[in-house]
């Protein structure tokens, strides 16, 4: 068994997730990982679950918030090509 390293939990079905920089990471849920993981959208400071949008390196949840905080121009159809 192995232990959750946000919540702490010992459980049979962990599952390690490792990152691109070389980190390893072990969860006994996806809430723990996307809680440890995720990035914080840099406007209104919800987890960003999904696509999101990258603006100029940034993080935001949706075009809303990137056009909220940055000088983009972007439009809702625009948010997934956005950091194209």
């Amino acid at each position: 068994m192995a232990q959750c390293e946000v919540c702490g939990n010992d459980y049979d079905m962990t599952f390690e997730i490792r990152t691109v920089g070389g980190g390893v990471h072990t969860f006994d849920s996806f809430e723990c990982a996307i809680h440890r993981l995720a990035p914080i959208c840099e406007h209104c400071g919800c987890r960003v679950v999904g696509h999101g949008v990258e603006v100029e390196g940034r993080f935001f949840c949706c075009a809303h918030c990137a056009r909220e905080t940055t000088d983009s121009g972007l439009k809702a159809r625009d948010a997934v090509t956005a950091s194209s």
